[in-house]
């Protein structure tokens, strides 16, 4: 005779490694977008876009660090995370198409571009459960969230 298993609600619970665990994970996670965000304000990033044929680079390349720097830092401090992750999202969609590794006939520059594509989809994956996840534990979110009555 088969049985139905019924879905039972799993309590919540924090225990001391967790905190730590999570934010560290986070801070390793936003690490690379609040860095290289600050580089696409310089002239160099911004020309160098611009000779991969990146429409108004000049406007696009600073426009994507802003975006990449909120939602790093968004993620970081857990401050409204899921709309920070979606920001990173954003950003990682528009970034992503620009490593065309198919095509390339030089094989070292294909594996190193097919590398940052693949990395850049690995973090697209990060981002999207934080956009429906949140920030966890030992976040301002979190902090929110307790101080509700």
């Amino acid at each position: 005779m088969a049985t139905v298993a019924q879905s039972v609600p799993v309590p919540r619970t924090r225990s001391a490694v967790s905190t730590p665990v999570v934010f560290f994970g986070r801070l390793l996670f936003v690490l690379i977008f609040v860095m290289s965000g600050f580089t696409h304000f310089a002239k160099q990033t911004i020309g160098f876009a611009a000779s991969q044929s990146v429409p108004i680079a000049s406007v696009l390349v600073p426009l994507s660090g802003v975006i990449a720097l909120l939602g790093g830092l968004s993620i970081l401090l857990g401050y409204r995370a899921k709309l920070g992750a979606w920001l990173i999202v954003l950003f990682l969609v528009g970034v992503t198409p620009l490593h065309k590794f198919w095509g390339l006939g030089d094989p070292m520059m294909q594996q190193i571009q097919m590398a940052m594509f693949m990395k850049n989809l690995a973090m697209l994956g990060g981002a999207l459960l934080i956009t429906q996840f949140g920030s966890g534990p030992f976040s301002l979110d979190a902090a929110n969230d307790e101080s509700r009555p």
